[in-house]
């Protein structure tokens, strides 16, 4: 069964059957989803994950024109209809608005999780020598900066400690063919994450660099002969596969349980071993 055959009600039921007792692990729990932008979303199959585990969930939408795209999810991932947001992180506020709402509807939070990234084209397609400046600058606060920003807006709510989580890349740790700026981009924020889990380790707030293997999301259709890439790591990651977002939900929910409280700051490769050979 691939995720296109998946439904919803499937995925809940499934992933029960995977976990002992009544309730979930994270029954109970409160979590902030950033960055779902359609079903194959790499953020959508960690909040399915996380509401099969029992998490309450909230998320956003980048603007007006992307919401049609994601309206129907939130309504299957049962999201409050004051915790549908809108949050563009280019824009001044609206970050700090979303945790309004989430501080005014739940008082606090368990988990935040960070899917987004972006460079302008130009400057993605070409030399990471040639990048500009502008571009450069856009793709570090999109990409990075706004983990950091969501990280710092989320600390005094987790009273109870809790977990934030980034999406990355293994072209943060080797060159990789066409990935280009968002290289510097993605290592730049593996190690703020390894930074903010040293600096909040001390509250019980734990952080999860992810590093899936190439999957068809939006933003990875950003990339150059992305195709191939994919391909190529199918072909030579030791489990002969490519991630799906079940995979990566399923893994990346528990580790925001308590089954997973002393993990912290280590990237966690969810790519079939692809790492170790390619």
């Amino acid at each position: 069964m691939n995720d296109a055959d998946l439904n919803t009600e499937d995925f809940f039921a499934k992933v029960r059957e995977r976990i002992l007792g009544p309730d979930g692990p994270l029954e109970g729990k409160k979590a902030f989803i950033l960055g779902i932008a359609n079903d194959q979303s790499i953020a959508y199959g960690c909040a399915m994950a996380m509401k099969a585990f029992g998490a309450e969930i909230a998320m956003t939408y980048l603007n007006e024109k992307t919401k049609k795209f994601t309206q129907g999810i939130a309504e299957k991932l049962g999201v409050a209809p004051e915790l549908y947001l809108p949050c563009d992180v280019t824009q001044e506020g609206q970050l700090e608005a979303a945790f309004a709402a989430i501080e005014k509807h739940w008082g606090k939070l368990d988990i935040a999780l960070h899917s987004i990234a972006f460079a302008p084209r130009e400057d993605l397609h070409g030399r990471v020598i040639d990048c500009s400046l502008e571009g450069f600058t856009v793709a570090m606060q999109v990409s990075c900066y706004s983990f950091i920003h969501m990280a710092r807006l989320a600390e005094p709510l987790m009273t109870d400690g809790g977990a934030l989580v980034t999406m990355t890349y293994h072209g943060a740790d080797r060159v990789i063919d066409h990935y280009n700026v968002m290289g510097p981009v993605k290592a730049a924020l593996q190690s703020a994450a390894l930074y903010l889990a040293a600096e909040l380790g001390p509250k019980g707030i734990r952080v999860h660099p992810i590093s899936p293997g190439p999957l068809k999301t939006r933003a990875a259709s950003g990339i150059s002969h992305f195709d191939e890439l994919m391909e190529m790591a199918a072909s030579k990651a030791p489990a002969r596969a490519l991630s799906t977002i079940e995979d990566i939900g399923m893994a990346t929910a528990f580790l925001c349980t308590d089954y997973a409280r002393m993990i912290t700051g280590d990237i966690m490769y969810i790519d079939g071993g692809f790492h170790i050979v390619g």
